[in-house]
């Protein structure tokens, strides 16, 4: 990678954590100096010098470079170390904020014990199917019952939170569709009970054009995830979808329910 082109990605970068061009220009080219007159500034930023005023004060405001009141007034910036921890913290209370106002305005509809809505709803996109997986397992409250068809679903994330479920004495029971990702889930997961579908149907084979599931997870017998993606396709990862349902009486959760335990003998079955 250029100079040039690390410098535009940097920009690009302190741009997704608030700073304006101008201001992740200046506080690039301090980055190479001990200390600066706005006049150096401007020559190895190319911004404007009119502008490079603007740009550090603003810069000074967030706590990312410093001033010394001479003639001329000279800036530098704060190390890297320091500058990372202010931006981290910066994006960390931005989050927070959003989720306040998220929780603030978010519309829940009350529901009785005895009056469980059903829903299916979908999502794309691996980094989402991720994140709602992990989610429903840290949401479980007895039971988690998880098959895996596609090997590159098993992130350390994924392990973690299946060791803080055992640890929380929830009821688990984990399937591979292949002997690979079985005694990686026996390995990473001695205590749990594992076992490998015989459902080949899962995964082919396929023609390039057709769909296989990836995942399928079952949680607190009442909710149900199940992901599909192109396994012969190069963005497969990328282009994975999934349907999630919710309900207790939802015929699609019972309907998964058992497939997703059809390789337990009866009574290794958590789920009945």
């Amino acid at each position: 990678m250029t100079q040039d082109t690390t410098t535009s990605e940097a920009v690009s970068l302190l741009q997704e954590l608030g700073l304006q061009e101008y201001e992740a220009r200046c506080f690039l080219a301090l980055t190479q100096l001990s200390s600066g007159t706005a006049k150096e500034v401007h020559e190895i930023s190319e911004v404007p010098r009119t502008r490079v005023y603007d740009a550090i004060r603003v810069l000074e405001s967030q706590g990312l470079v410093e001033v010394q009141h001479s003639s001329p007034q000279q800036y530098r910036a704060v190390s890297i170390a320091e500058a990372t921890r202010t931006l981290r913290q910066k994006y960390s209370d931005r989050i927070e904020t959003l989720e306040t106002y998220l929780e603030t305005i978010e519309h829940r509809e009350s529901e009785s014990d005895n009056d469980q809505v059903q829903e299916v709803w979908s999502l794309a996109g691996n980094d989402a199917i991720d994140s709602r997986t992990l989610d429903l397992i840290d949401d479980a409250e007895s039971e988690v019952a998880l098959l895996v068809v596609d090997e590159a679903l098993l992130s350390d994330a994924l392990f973690d939170r299946l060791h803080d479920a055992v640890e929380d004495e929830i009821s688990i029971v984990l399937g591979g569709e292949t002997e690979e990702i079985t005694s990686r889930l026996g390995a990473e997961l001695p205590n749990v009970t594992t076992f490998e579908t015989g459902l080949d149907w899962l995964t082919g084979p396929w023609a390039d054009h057709e769909v296989a599931i990836s995942r399928i997870l079952l949680v607190d017998r009442e909710t149900l995830l199940i992901g599909s993606y192109y396994p012969k396709s190069a963005d497969g990862a990328e282009s994975e979808q999934a349907v999630y349902a919710t309900g207790l009486e939802n015929g699609v959760v019972v309907l998964l329910r058992r497939l997703i335990s059809s390789g337990l003998p009866a009574t290794g079955d958590p789920t009945k």
